[in-house]
């Protein structure tokens, strides 16, 4: 049995994140397996390295499959091409070892969070990027990033679950940057926890906005009790970028 591993690329905006749901088929996981499906002519699943929130994008998203389909790997491109959604598209696909699965053995995710901080909204990329009107302090927003940096306890920075192992992750860097009024907030880490990054980029957001102090993460940083901080960034403007083995 073949292992194929393959990169993607997808428009999360009118889909209910990358995990199949058992009542309702609008994930970008459960279009990929309809279509591989129905082209090897046998049920295939497809493992994710990571669950993307509602809404969300990917630019180079991991995933993996199994299956006995004797196509060759540029036939299943042209079929991917062809009977995916326009919102999904699969940008590459290699042969990977018999026991190789995206979810084990990552290294690091990054993440990018889009900002348009200019006084009117862009209609064009609306759908990708926040807008917030008011001027950001990217300067106080950099020294906020910067405590955030390192291993830490993420709980007051998380929407826990009942099956949390461990709150414990690395952030390995928070690069802030911005052009022309167009602002990335790029986040790398080891893992992350649920919805733990719209819930940093939101604690920047109102940090750069002036509705909190660096001091308010710090706190969130040493208290160890439940979310204290609930407010999460829009989903639109998230995109996971890249995935590290």
């Amino acid at each position: 049995m073949r292992n194929l591993n393959i990169i993607l690329e997808y428009d999360g905006s009118r889909y209910k994140g990358w995990q199949k749901q058992e009542d309702n088929d609008l994930t970008v996981q459960g279009k990929i397996q309809s279509v591989l499906s129905k082209m090897a002519g046998e049920n295939i699943e497809v493992s994710g390295c990571e669950r993307t929130d509602v809404g969300v994008h990917a630019e180079n998203y991991m995933a993996n499959f199994h299956t006995n389909c004797d196509l060759s790997i540029h036939a299943m491109l042209d079929y991917l091409y062809e009977f995916l959604p326009d919102d999904i598209a699969v940008k590459s696909m290699v042969e990977a070892s018999e026991r190789f699965h995206v979810a084990y053995n990552i290294k690091s995710i990054t993440y990018v969070y889009k900002i348009n901080n200019n006084e009117l909204r862009n209609v064009f990329n609306r759908k990708y990027v926040y807008h917030s009107e008011g001027k950001l302090n990217l300067e106080v927003m950099r020294i906020a990033a910067e405590s955030l940096v390192g291993t830490h306890d993420f709980q007051g920075f998380a929407t826990l679950t009942d099956n949390a192992k461990s709150t414990i992750r690395t952030i390995n860097y928070i690069n802030i940057t911005e052009k022309n009024g167009m602002i990335e907030i790029e986040i790398n880490g080891n893992h992350f926890l649920w919805n733990m990054v719209r819930i940093v980029i939101a604690s920047l957001l109102d940090i750069g906005e002036g509705k909190l102090e660096v001091e308010d993460i710090e706190t969130l940083l040493n208290e160890k009790t439940d979310i204290k901080y609930s407010l999460m960034a829009k989903s639109k403007g998230l995109s996971l970028r890249n995935v590290e083995y």
